[in-house]
């Protein structure tokens, strides 16, 4: 690693702590947001929303495991080999962390979707028979979304795609548990 600016060995380490701080912040955060919440729900939507905000953390860091153990080692090794002969790469601080967080964003943010899929049956935006003959769309809307959310190459792209399309099929297949969804004139 260099460091190509003349604070960047200073703020670095300040946005790494910052960062991290964040995402170990979150799951307090989203108890508090639950706590201000939960008192105004109906008991069926209680019922649904706990579990669901519950596993969006869970998948968030998921996902984050997942660009750690799989992504970043092929994306790094693709990315350095690819170099021309005679270039010596040497990762400025600075670019490399910022590249790192990207992407744990991107892969946190994409493993997601059951979250979504779930939630759109369960509010009755969608149906299961409609996702289901979306399913070639959706597809290709996971490798736009990988295109949009990754470094312009093909292994990082199809590493983002892939999870999102295998993770709607699971929202799909987790919609069969959910709870029918009843209005209640009551609080």
């Amino acid at each position: 690693m260099i460091a190509t600016e003349v604070a960047s060995p200073f703020l670095t380490p300040f946005k790494l702590t910052l960062s991290v701080s964040i995402m170990l912040a979150v799951p307090v955060l989203l108890f508090q947001l639950w706590a201000f919440i939960a008192p105004g729900l109906y008991d069926n939507e209680r019922r649904i929303v706990f579990p669901l905000l519950f596993a969006s953390t869970i998948l968030f860091f998921l996902g984050m495991v997942f660009a750690y153990f799989v992504v970043f080692p092929l994306i790094f090794g693709f990315l350095t080999q690819a170099a021309p002969e005679g270039v010596a790469v040497m990762t400025d601080i600075s670019s490399y962390l910022d590249f790192v967080l990207k992407l744990f964003f991107a892969f946190g943010l994409a493993f997601e979707v059951p979250i979504a899929t779930l939630l759109l049956i369960w509010s009755g935006v969608s149906s299961v028979e409609s996702l289901k003959e979306k399913r070639p769309y959706i597809i290709v809307g996971a490798f736009v979304i990988g295109m949009l959310l990754t470094p312009p190459d093909i292994i990082s792209q199809t590493l983002l795609a892939l999870p999102v399309w295998l993770l709607f099929e699971f929202g799909l297949l987790c919609s069969r548990w959910l709870p029918k969804k009843t209005t209640n004139t009551e609080p």
